[in-house]
């Protein structure tokens, strides 16, 4: 399936409707919400089977999908911030809180995420780390990209980490 050309104008999310999907362990999408079709503009058929990857922004560092999935994978939630791309080239930003899906054995099978809305003030403040990251991962790598990312957020405060960085943000602006 051909990824849409990024176009700048954003898709406006209603308040308190979520987004959700559910994938299989290696990010496969195995259900989609109404909602999630109408936002990132495929049909349900055409998201399911697809990586999730499908609806990801060029704007969104690679280090941020690393850490992600080390978390998930370790069965701990990450709250991330996250720029998608509808198909027809527009984006939308969105809350995700991941959960662990388990079989009758209490065994990992997939993951379920759940999006919401998030505040333009949180946007405006993660548009321009996002593209300095994604700008460093290009010149230098992932590990440098973490490692602007660490000192970005050490600058900010000690108690300041990736996973607590969104609250921080809201606690701060």
């Amino acid at each position: 399936m051909k990824r849409p050309d990024p176009i700048n104008e954003e898709i406006e999310l209603k308040n308190n409707v979520y987004i959700e999907s559910d994938t299989d362990l290696k990010g496969i999408i195995t259900y989609v919400n109404d909602y999630f079709a109408e936002i990132s503009r495929y049909s349900k058929g055409e998201l399911v089977g697809q990586p999730h990857s499908i609806v990801r922004h060029p704007d969104m560092p690679k280090i941020l999908f690393k850490i992600l999935w080390d978390r998930i994978q370790h069965g701990h939630n990450f709250i991330a911030a996250i720029k998608n791309l509808a198909k027809d080239g527009r984006y939308y930003w969105v809350f995700t809180d991941f959960d662990i899906l388990k079989d009758e054995h209490d065994n990992p099978v997939g993951y379920k995420a759940s999006r919401k809305k998030i505040s333009k003030h949180v946007t405006d403040i993660l548009d321009p780390l996002y593209r300095k990251l994604v700008e460093i991962e290009k010149e230098s790598g992932m590990e440098a990209s973490e490692k602007y990312l660490t000192d970005f957020l050490k600058s900010h405060g000690d108690d300041i980490t990736v996973d607590n960085m969104l609250e921080e943000i809201h606690r701060m602006y």
